[in-house]
């Protein structure tokens, strides 16, 4: 069995979700596509909202879904790229400046200012997870996205910080470690989404991606090419499922079930003649309901969801606007993850955003494993190979610049001895 560590090539993700833990091994083509060529799957346990509420369930979760995974490749997986959800996780935007210290601006300059732009006070419960540059500033010019080479005096850099609380970061962190894998980086899951789904055009327009999981909503906002803003909201499918049930009468299971199989979120799209067949509890025969019934539930439900995100849309534009920042969604509202894909949803959605809405697709990713891997249901550990890629690919950049360095200093060395 190959290590993963082996293959400078070969990259996992894995997402400990409320509803799923999914692993996947990507394997890094020579055209930057990745090839899927291993994923484990399973149903979650221990976890709620993004946060852990199990340690031993979890274990047991990650423990099925990366055996799977090295079964499917014939890898032994050692370290992952791990996506983090949850309400702790929250954003600022900050500001950096530094003098250019020669004629034109070095990647060193760059350094310090973003490294001065992220040294804001942080309490002792949290840290910063990434630190994103959104754009610079050099004396009267501003909106550069790389300065490297301009001349100035004084260079300014805004930054999208993105905090997370410690305990919570430690605890799926900890449940990870306990199956023998260390974590190369611990990913927020609407930054990793919006990695497998967007592409550089709707970032640039402005866009929201929604990554709608079992129990969380997570909130990426991009404008002018750069990320704005994060949110997670903490309710998300499972409230549909849940609702479901109570009305229903019926177990949650069957309440999940019959949500993915005939719910719709635009009641007016569903035949009133059309009937499904719904499990009752403590032995009680299966009732025969009216599709349009289970509609009925289900679309002031989503119309909620959408809303909450709809109303940090509003203020974040307000914000922007005050900043003379471009502030519109021309490329609309990306909807992924697995509480997307119900019937109606894309048509409700529009109702409420007065935008256009897709439902998203993973994008950049070969691989005959599963037919859905593509799908809005994977899009965040997708996301996860797609941003170690970059990882990588910054790594190997940095090793080249080095070796260019010291190639370099070895030549001023032999000059300096042949002089003297």
């Amino acid at each position: 069995m190959i290590k993963v560590s082996d293959n400078k090539k070969l990259l996992v993700g894995l997402e400990i979700g409320t509803a799923k833990v999914a692993t996947l091994i990507g394997e890094i083509l020579p055209d930057s596509m990745i090839n899927i060529i291993g994923m484990g799957c399973c149903a979650s346990q221990g976890m709620d909202k993004g946060g852990v509420n199990n340690l031993e369930s979890v274990i047991k979760c990650v423990e099925y879904s990366i055996n799977q995974a090295e079964s499917m490749s014939g890898c032994q997986i050692t370290s992952v790229y791990l996506s983090l959800s949850g309400k702790h996780i929250s954003c600022k935007n900050e500001i950096g400046m530094v003098s250019i210290s020669e004629e034109e601006v070095t990647q060193s300059d760059v350094d310090n200012v973003v490294h001065i732009a992220k040294s804001v006070k942080m309490s002792d419960e949290h840290r910063i997870l990434h630190v994103i540059p959104q754009d610079y500033s050099i004396d009267y010019q501003e909106g550069i996205k790389n300065p490297v080479g301009l001349s100035g005096v004084r260079m300014q850099a805004k930054v999208h910080l993105i905090t997370c609380h410690n305990d919570m970061a430690k605890n799926i962190v900890k449940a990870v470690e306990r199956c023998g894998l260390r974590v190369d980086q611990l990913i927020f899951s609407g930054l990793s989404s919006s990695y497998a789904v967007l592409t550089q055009d709707e970032r640039e327009l402005g866009v929201c991606v929604v990554d709608l999981g079992g129990g969380t909503m997570d909130i990426a906002i991009y404008t002018a090419g750069a990320l704005r803003y994060i949110k997670v909201i903490p309710y998300a499918g499972n409230v549909v499922t849940s609702d479901i049930a109570y009305a229903f009468g019926t177990p949650l299971s069957a309440a999940e079930s019959i949500k993915l199989r005939y719910g719709c979120a635009l009641e007016s799209l569903v035949d009133r003649d059309e009937n499904i067949e719904v499990p009752s509890v403590g032995g009680r025969p299966p009732r025969i309901l009216q599709r349009y019934m289970l509609a009925e539930i289900i679309e002031p439900r989503y119309v909620e969801l959408m809303n909450l995100v709809n109303k940090e849309i509003l203020q974040l534009q307000s914000q922007l606007k005050q900043f003379n920042i471009k502030h519109h969604l021309a490329a609309g509202v990306v909807l992924t993850g697995g509480a997307s894909m119900i019937d109606g949803l894309v048509a409700c959605a529009q109702k409420v955003f007065h935008n256009q809405v897709r439902i998203a697709s993973s994008i950049n990713i070969l691989g005959s494993i599963d037919d859905d891997i593509r799908g809005p249901q994977y899009s965040t550990v997708i996301g996860l190979l797609h941003y170690g890629k970059e990882s990588h690919l910054n790594d190997d950049a940095d090793i080249d610049k080095k070796i260019k360095i010291k190639n370099w200093i070895k030549k001023i060395n032999g000059w300096l001895k042949k002089e003297f």
